[in-house]
């Protein structure tokens, strides 16, 4: 087992969920790249320190996506250890993430990436328990972000990238990764840095399937949404360092997030779906029947 110590004050950095292309992790580690970049090329660079954690499983089969944990790990083995970062950034990936241990998870976030490409989330809930629990959000305008957006107020949320109709738009008129790559430096960079066999030991084949799919494919438009996230990720970081501010965003989360109540669920599937009234009970003879029925039971 590695133990890895943690700056307690550092931006919680969260993306737990089922690891899937179109949920974007690897767009969440070209960012974590990108800032190691930059440290290294400047260490007097004033963001404040961040620990980036991902969970989640992948489908047995689902090549690509195992991949992608690899690339995870493999980036984490390099940042933890070098000497220069210290505990200005870490990575880490919780093994074994399930339901019971997101209990513990989502009230220690800062940050929740929900960074899927617009359109393609198919409901997302584990973005609103993180804003209940009053985590910030940084995500693009898909499924429940939508909703949580109009209720926290877009001053509160972190809003990047395409938006359904231009994703849909964008493939219609033949979308070509390749000309983001040739045409943003610091993109270039970092799946430059990939493909050496930085983060694998010296082996440039290792990650290449990634690269590949990106340039060539990239069926979740990472490439086309990359600037719009890195720069929506400095106004993180220069939002987390009024303190003040952050926590006055962060209460304001938990404090408009009434409408995702599992009361109000409840209610509009009973009106709305299952047609199911209400049923009225007279308190005072509910409370003497389960009397009753303690009774009898002993």
């Amino acid at each position: 087992m590695i133990f890895i110590w943690l700056y307690p004050q550092s931006l919680f950095d969260v993306q737990v969920k089922r690891i899937h292309e179109y949920k974007r992790q690897h767009l969440n580690v070209l960012h974590i790249i990108t800032l190691y970049k930059c440290l290294k090329n400047d260490p007097n660079l004033d963001v404040p320190p961040r620990t980036f954690i991902f969970g989640g499983k992948a489908a047995p089969g689902y090549f690509m996506v195992k991949r992608m944990i690899k690339l995870i790990t493999a980036v984490g083995d390099v940042v933890n250890n070098d000497g220069d970062i210290g505990d200005r950034l870490k990575v880490i990936f919780l093994p074994d993430y399930n339901v019971t241990f997101g209990q513990r998870v989502y009230p220690a976030a800062d940050l929740s990436e929900q960074i899927s490409t617009a359109g393609k989330e198919a409901s997302g809930t584990g973005n609103i328990k993180f804003s209940m629990n009053s985590a910030l959000t940084i995500g693009t305008l898909d499924r429940a972000n939508v909703e949580i957006c109009e209720e926290v107020g877009a001053e509160n949320f972190f809003l990047f990238g395409l938006t359904n109709p231009e994703v849909l738009n964008l493939k219609a008129q033949g979308y070509v990764p390749r000309r983001y790559y040739a045409s943003i430096p610091e993109l270039r960079g970092v799946l430059d840095l990939i493909s050496s066999g930085f983060f694998s030991h010296g082996d440039p084949e290792l990650f290449q399937c990634v690269v590949d799919n990106l340039l060539y494919d990239d069926p979740y438009l990472l490439l086309a949404d990359y600037q719009s996230y890195i720069e929506c990720q400095d106004k993180v970081s220069q939002a987390y360092k009024d303190q003040e501010n952050w926590s006055n965003m962060s209460i304001l989360n938990v404090a408009r997030m009434g409408k995702f109540s599992s009361d109000r669920s409840i209610k509009d599937y009973c009106g709305k779906i299952w047609n199911a009234p209400p049923v009225p009970i007279k308190l005072k003879d509910y409370v003497q029947k389960e009397a009753q029925l303690r009774v009898n039971k002993f």
